[in-house]
């Protein structure tokens, strides 16, 4: 018996980049192994690299220090510098569920000179979305996850 959709809140979070916004975007997508924790993977091996792949349709994925490669979910908008929309597939367990419909929206929006706000919507609709939603919205989710991002484009 499948279990029905529960639709939770949105996490929201932001953080202000002193970068301008070309620079966020590309920190964030094109360089997204070099700030995403290490810890934060659900291959069976440690992780070796988590990627965004360029394009609409694109995969989000880690890749493990034993060769397996792990979906997370895919790239629904590609719109440097603005915007990025990702699919999220993992569930409560993080787990890859695809009956999940859930997606991470950022934007990258100009905040004075050389500076970006990032803004983060994680929005959230699952079986076990209270769940998902108290991992995410965590201080090792989206907020710790972020400070290691804006640490990393301000470098």
């Amino acid at each position: 018996m499948t279990m029905p959709l529960l639709k939770v809140a949105p996490v929201r979070k932001s953080v202000r980049v002193n970068a301008p916004p070309a620079r966020a975007f590309e920190v964030f997508t094109a360089r997204f192994d070099t700030w995403w924790p290490k810890s934060h993977h659900i291959g069976k091996s440690a992780m070796k690299e988590a990627v965004i792949e360029p394009r609409t349709g694109g995969r989000w994925y880690e890749k493990g220090e034993d060769g397996a490669e792990c979906d997370w979910g895919e790239v629904l908008a590609w719109e440097p510098p603005s915007r990025v929309v990702l699919s999220w597939r993992l569930n409560g367990k993080f787990e890859v569920d695809d009956t999940l419909v859930s997606e991470v929206e950022i934007r990258f929006i100009p905040d004075g000179p050389g500076a970006t706000r990032v803004e983060l919507e994680h929005r959230i609709e699952a079986a076990d979305a209270d769940m998902i939603r108290a991992g995410v919205d965590s201080p090792g989710g989206w907020s710790g996850i972020l400070e290691s991002y804006r640490q990393t484009a301000e470098a």
